[in-house]
């Protein structure tokens, strides 16, 4: 089953390849519907090649940079350095035509029910394309088929509302998930992924509309009760459940598995060593030639004790070293982390954080697998595109927006995900009668009586999820920019000297000044070179303090329209702000 997906993948780089020019033509000029679309084997050889344009890379789910996760470098979101483009900037509409080409023809010589399966994945892969395209621009236009060249009126439209386009999106998945095979695969999309991409959909746009009242977009709730409907099919269709397999372990488990645990992994991104079709997530996270990431301060803060307590509720908690803050948290955290006593897969012995290969000290080990895939680009673990823990999720943060969360509804969500870590259940009047502090500061906007369990249902996303690239998506709809300013932080240190990070009895680090010292095996870092301390001789780990983080309010929640296009159709209009 894995190399299937991998062939359709191939299959649809060389139709990309090849059909660059024809997309952006008629699409008879380089393909005949009657001649391709003669039988069912023709449609899902076609409907293969939407896989490649549409689903994210490798780099595009573990590549997170945005609070979670933190470099040497900063992305121009969190800089304010981001320009109108003159072309280009995510305003594409090639894979749309085929998707839209393939709609229009597929039921020319075949029956519908024959069709209607094929033409329900060309609408999963349609309501894809637009979500993103909402994400990014908002208003865009709206094209439910292949436009003639002829066609000014067409061409040259302006964007339609954003109302418009979501009501399309849940259209289109609402025909899918009618139509799509029922039958379970995490390599192809299937009724499950329609279902699981409505619930997705649902959140954002319903959450979005709650905490942005500058756009004046109606029905939130509309929108956060079909997401709450959409996970509750997919957690009543019985067949996922979170991957529980490895005990204690599972979560990480979950992500160095070399092969997707189709149990939970609802669609993934396949990789085969045989094939030669490999990604980097090990070589990233072991060398410093891409940013050395680490987790951030914040989020290590986030993780609560393994007994449900809160970490940042124990006195000094801002000042505990690496080997006091680590002990008894959260299991996650030691999945995600190198934490005292981790072991590389394929390893022989114990190793400790490593300060060159991660600015906050906090160095990832989650989809890290085996030492045989260290060299440059050899990785072959699947990816995971959707899973049945965000679902899980989903549904109660829909819930909890909407006012009427249970404690019913928290154990068939979130205290499955809790249960699967070996962390105590959340208690629903508990969190609502003390809030945390801490995490509220953070959310400001969130208020009511539900204040409480949504904070900790925002908790458990970040750390159930990092690393899979949602935090930008939900930093944009919680309406939270104004996070991504603050100073990164990484691990602290009391002063200059020699530190154990593994309770090993062996130093594994020395931070020094004046004139470098001798000590094999140890991490040197100078101070104010090559680490600094917030302040001065002592502190938590700062990075990139030098540049100057922004997000404007008025205009960063959306990416500008590029000025090819404006000047092309004078129909369209640029986002607010952007000049």
């Amino acid at each position: 089953m894995k190399n299937s997906l991998i062939l359709y993948i191939l299959f649809a780089v060389l139709c990309a390849s090849c059909s660059k020019d024809y997309l952006d033509r008629q699409p008879g000029a380089s393909i005949s519907p009657d001649v391709s679309f003669k039988s069912v084997k023709d449609l899902e050889l076609f409907s293969n090649s939407f896989y490649n344009g549409a689903i994210p890379s490798a780099e595009g789910i573990y590549n997170e940079a945005i609070d979670n996760i933190v470099k040497n470098t900063l992305q121009d979101e969190l800089t304010g350095k981001r320009i109108v483009p003159t072309s280009g900037g995510g305003w594409s509409w090639s894979e749309l035509r085929n998707i839209n080409f393939f709609l229009e023809n597929c039921y020319n010589t075949l029956s519908f029910q024959d069709a209607a399966p094929y033409a329900g994945v060309a609408k999963f892969f349609r309501a894809y394309f637009y979500f993103e395209k909402v994400k990014r621009f908002g208003d865009v236009p709206w094209y439910g088929k292949v436009l003639d060249v002829n066609d000014e009126a067409e061409l040259m439209k302006g964007r339609d509302p954003r109302t418009l386009i979501v009501d399309s999106i849940m259209a289109d998945l609402d025909f899918a998930i009618k139509y799509m095979s029922d039958s379970k695969s995490d390599e192809k999309a299937t009724k499950w992924t329609a279902i699981a991409l409505k619930s997705r959909v649902a959140l954002f746009e319903g959450t979005f509309r709650k905490y942005h009242p500058e756009f004046n977009l109606p029905n939130a709730n509309k929108y956060l009760e079909l997401a709450a409907e959409a996970s509750k099919q997919l957690m009543d269709g019985g067949q996922y459940s979170l991957y529980a397999g490895a005990g204690a372990e599972s979560y990480g488990k979950l992500f160095n598995s070399v092969n997707s645990i189709s149990q939970e992994v609802i669609l993934s991104r396949k990789f085969s060593d045989a094939l030669q079709i490999w990604h980097n997530v090990n070589y990233y996270t072991i060398t410093a030639s891409y940013g050395k990431p680490g987790l951030e301060k914040d989020l290590v803060n986030s993780y609560l004790m393994k007994d449900g307590s809160r970490f940042t509720d124990k006195a000094n908690y801002d000042k505990m070293t690496f080997l006091e803050e680590i002990k008894d948290r959260d299991p996650r955290l030691g999945q995600t982390i190198r934490t005292p006593g981790y072991t590389r897969i394929g390893g022989a012995a114990p190793i400790a954080p490593n300060f060159g290969h991660s600015v906050t000290g906090y160095q990832l080990i989650k989809f890290v697998g085996d030492v045989k895939y260290d060299n440059f680009n050899r990785s072959e673990n699947d990816m995971p595109i959707f899973r049945y823990a965000e679902a899980l999720l989903n549904y109660a943060e829909a819930k909890a927006e909407l006012g009427i969360l249970t404690q019913a509804d928290l154990d068939l969500s979130i205290n499955l995900v809790r249960s699967r870590a070996e962390m105590p259940a959340l208690q629903l009047a508990a969190a609502n009668s003390n809030p945390d502090a801490y995490i509220a500061k953070d959310y400001p906007n969130v208020t009511g009586s539900m204040k409480g369990v949504i904070l900790e249902i925002r908790r458990e996303r970040r750390i159930e999820l990092v690393m899979e690239s949602y935090r930008w998506d939900d930093i944009l709809r919680w309406k939270s920019g104004k996070l991504l300013t603050r100073q990164f932080k990484g691990m602290y240190f009391p002063g200059i000297g020699k530190y154990d990070l593994d309770g090993d009895g062996k130093d594994d680090v020395w931070i020094y000044e004046g004139t470098k010292p001798t000590a094999p095996g140890v991490q040197l870092l100078k101070l104010g070179s090559e680490i600094l301390l917030e302040n001065g001789n002592s502190g938590n780990v700062i990075i990139n303090a030098h540049i100057k983080k922004v997000f404007d309010e008025g205009k960063d929640y959306f990416y500008p329209l590029p000025i090819q296009e404006l000047e092309l159709n004078k129909n369209l209009t640029q986002n607010p702000g952007w000049k």
